[in-house]
């Protein structure tokens, strides 16, 4: 594309001197009404566009550009992971371009991004930043280091016969619809001799009686749904229930929890290693994974 167009074309006449002409070029275009037109792509088209010519790449730095693809409720995200002192130093573009990386906070237990086509938020919350009933005593559950988590470690139930796991979120999110899902395994993944083995020796309960999933928001959704675990030595993304977004600037409180209650038997050999809110579309995507 006219990366080689300049505001003034090189022609040669029929004498053979050189004169130029007053055509105007890619180059000729203001700045300013690039960068408008850039407000109708997405991201990642303005990216590939900035890289035609110079007027372009200055064009696609424009604050008023990137603040129109940042949500509006940006403000309380980047406070958060980025810090009120660094965003003054920023340009919109830079915030814009850290916020869609995965950020941690909360003490590294929780990761955020922003989805460059949504606009939406995907959050991932660790174990250890979870509620679980009896992880203090090694007795039922620990902590155990692990590759194929994000946070490097999960938690483990080796047996029990309570077994609740609740977590508790206030945040912004951007106006659209999200779904909460949490990643859970049955049996003990390893590395043996360069190969991925499960051990699930201990896996046992869960047959019996299913997981009670719930979820509620301050501003009166909620959903609740049993399942029974299954499929030991995969990873499954089990669904808790879904929430809408309809204000941007609001706070949000969010409860959910798994529960297997039942105190007839107990359970054990099972791995939470995280929960997840993300947009509703992006559910089918988890399970692919």
């Amino acid at each position: 594309m006219g990366a080689s167009v300049s505001s003034t074309n090189i022609l040669e006449n029929e004498e053979g001197s050189i004169c130029s002409s007053s055509r105007p070029g890619l180059g000729d275009i203001p700045e300013s009404c690039i960068s408008s037109l850039f407000m109708n792509l997405d991201p990642p088209d303005i990216c590939k566009l900035a890289t035609v010519n110079r007027a372009f790449h200055r064009a696609s730095s424009a604050d008023f550009l990137w603040e129109s693809k940042l949500p509006p409720s940006y403000k309380f995200l980047a406070k958060k992971v980025i810090g009120e002192e660094n965003i003054a130093t920023m340009t919109k573009k830079e915030i814009y371009a850290k916020l869609c990386l995965p950020n941690r906070f909360d003490g590294a237990t929780k990761e955020v991004w922003l989805d460059k086509c949504s606009g939406q938020v995907c959050l991932f919350m660790s174990s250890k930043s979870l509620k679980i009933t009896g992880i203090e005593d090694r007795r039922y559950w620990n902590y155990i280091p692990t590759e194929e988590s994000r946070f490097n470690s999960v938690a483990y139930l080796q047996q029990m016969w309570w077994v609740e796991v609740v977590g508790e979120l206030e945040f912004e999110f951007p106006v659209g619809r999200y779904s909460l899902v949490f990643r859970l395994q049955l049996g003990k993944a390893s590395k043996r001799l360069g190969r991925r083995v499960c051990n699930a020796d201990q896996v046992h309960g869960w047959d019996i009686k299913p997981v009670r999933f719930q979820l509620s928001t301050s501003d009166g959704q909620r959903s609740l749904s049993e399942c029974y675990l299954s499929r030991p030595g995969e990873w499954v993304y089990y669904h808790v229930g879904d929430f809408v977004i309809e204000k941007p600037n609001e706070l949000i409180n969010i409860k959910f929890s798994l529960a297997q209650i039942d105190c007839t038997h107990t359970k054990g050999g099972l791995c939470v290693d995280s929960a997840i809110i993300c947009p509703k579309e992006f559910r089918e995507r988890l399970k692919q994974r």
